[in-house]
């Protein structure tokens, strides 16, 4: 009982004593009121002048995104058909190659190739220009600018190791071109029918029969004169006895001569028998003389005669000839006077039309690269980013767009900031993952930007940890001024400008006083300038008072 009896009274006494302790808490004297609602002394806000190297940037907020992208569309018909064009295999995003296909459209092919100059028509045997040697780079065979045989055959080749068959005339070219060979045909017809009616013409008939006669008669008079420059058989049977009779006289001579030089068999020889033998030599040399003047009188007959008949022959074939060419006047003049005459001519410029048509035609007749089978792009390899036809679906626009393979990110800047910034300043890709990827400024103010801003294209220096992140969002930190060194610093907002337009600072010396120092600014990052003057590290500068 004792106990519980000074339990109770402890916990009296506890109970009085805090009741008292809190009653002293909220009990004070006016003094102290007034103390309390006094306002604090002000005092002086300063920072210190601290080194430190400063590196001043334009931050960018962009999209991750593949760079240059540029919407495809078919520049004509694929296939030679003019039917409607339906994807039959619908474009597929990923990397497009050299020679690769895009997508098929009526179950022909759409190629991807390198080139500047954009597809425009179709290119068939014998033309010609920039487009035509596009392909055949891509094709690696000769470039001449013409799509010659070659060519044709590089295509059909490529076409086949693509597993497609090369676009061949179509059944309506092929009707087009037996229409013109049949309006050939038909003009040669036309003009030998009127050939034969002028021919046939009582006019020209008679004059074409005189004509045929002339021209016998001039191939008879030549072969006259032709006879006319030999001897006749009888002419040449009389030179030639009198040329015998020449050799035989000469013979005799010979023997003559040599009776004559040869000794006598006598031993004796007699005057008589000399004289004999010298009269012997001479009557056989007379004899030669007179057989040599016969010959002499022979051929000069004969040439006169062969002369008299050579002059008649040659008169012959002038009058055959005179003959000849007043029957060509004849005939050629009836021919032009005739009625049929029109028709013949017009039959020959028919005839001449329609041969032009179809060798027109020819030239481009034959394999061909359908203008829409061909897509040159400027840059291979590229990537396709999306596709906007389905298989099925009509092509009748931009059926994909393709970008380059690699990273951009494109964001914008306010004016006045895109103004520091300009191409080839290094920058940094921070990633919602933290992933810092170096990169610089490719191009400011080439695209569209809200007013007021200017675009701005940041490219990666490399795609490592960046797959993956296409549409996502980034900060991009574009460097635009840094000191080599550490240089003395303050906030900027500590440097206010004088009257006299000099900058100045507002230096702590002791207590709330201070005292002004001028100094020079340089270059500004993350609220802090550089500053140069009376300053020195550990120096507190007045950047505010409360």
């Amino acid at each position: 009982m004792r106990k519980k009896k000074l339990l109770v009274v402890l916990a009296g006494v506890v109970v009085v004593a805090g009741a008292g302790w809190g009653v002293s808490t909220r009990l004070r004297s006016p003094a102290d009121e007034a103390a309390l609602r006094t306002p604090p002394k002000p005092s002086l806000v300063t920072a210190l002048v601290e080194r430190r190297k400063l590196v001043s940037t334009v931050v960018v907020a962009g999209t991750l995104e593949y760079g240059s992208p540029q919407p495809i569309m078919l520049a004509g018909v694929v296939g030679g058909s003019e039917a409607l064009q339906r994807a039959t295999r619908a474009p597929v995003p990923g990397k497009v190659r050299d020679g690769g296909v895009l997508m098929e459209v009526n179950g022909r092919p759409v190629f991807a190739f390198t080139g500047k100059v954009p597809m425009h028509r179709t290119l068939a045997p014998g033309t010609k220009g920039d487009d035509v040697r596009q392909l055949q780079r891509a094709l690696r065979v000769r470039v001449s600018g013409v799509f010659d045989p070659a060519t044709v055959a590089a295509v059909t080749r490529f076409y086949a190791k693509k597993g497609y068959a090369a676009q061949q005339p179509t059944i309506e070219a092929r009707q087009r071109r037996d229409e013109l060979r049949r309006a050939v045909q038909t003009a040669q017809e036309t003009l030998a029918d009127q050939r034969k009616a002028l021919e046939q013409g009582r006019d020209v008939g008679p004059l074409k029969l005189k004509l045929a006669n002339a021209k016998q008669d001039l191939r008879e008079a030549d072969r006259a004169l032709e006879e006319a420059a030999h001897f006749t058989p009888e002419d040449a049977a009389k030179v030639e006895a009198a040329e015998a009779a020449v050799r035989a006289a000469e013979e005799k001579l010979l023997e003559a001569e040599q009776e004559a030089n040869r000794p006598a068999p006598s031993p004796t020889p007699t005057p008589s028998d000399g004289r004999l033998k010298e009269l012997r030599v001479a009557n056989a040399r007379a004899d030669l003389d007179a057989a040599r003047r016969a010959l002499d009188r022979v051929q000069v007959e004969a040439a006169q005669a062969r002369e008299r008949r050579l002059t008649e022959a040659r008169k012959a074939v002038r009058l055959a000839r005179e003959t000849l060419a007043t029957a060509e006047q004849a005939l050629r003049q009836a021919r032009q006077l005739s009625p049929v005459k029109l028709k013949v001519a017009g039959a020959q410029k028919d005839l001449a039309a329609a041969r032009a048509i179809l060798a027109e035609y020819s030239l481009t007749y034959g394999t061909t690269v359908p203008a829409g089978e061909v897509v040159f792009l400027p840059k291979l390899p590229a990537r396709l980013h999306k596709a906007a036809v389905k298989a099925g679906g009509m092509v009748d626009k931009a059926f994909a767009t393709v970008t380059s393979s690699t990273f951009v990110v494109s964001g914008s800047v306010e004016t006045a900031e895109a103004k520091l910034l300009k191409h080839g300043l290094a920058a940094v890709i921070e990633t919602e993952a933290g992933k810092a990827i170096p990169a610089t400024v490719s191009s400011v103010g080439a695209g569209k930007a809200k007013l007021g801003s200017e675009a701005v294209l940041i490219t990666p220096k490399s795609m490592a940890g960046l797959k993956g992140l296409s549409g996502a969002g980034v900060t991009v930190r574009v460097t635009v001024g840094a000191t080599r060194e550490k240089v003395l610093s303050v906030p900027v907002a500590a440097v206010v400008t004088a009257a006299d337009g000099r900058p100045r600072v507002q230096v702590e010396v002791g207590g709330d006083r201070t005292k002004e120092v001028e100094v020079r600014t340089g270059l500004t990052a993350d609220g802090n300038v550089e500053v140069a003057g009376e300053l020195k590290e550990g120096d507190r500068v007045v950047v505010g008072g409360a």
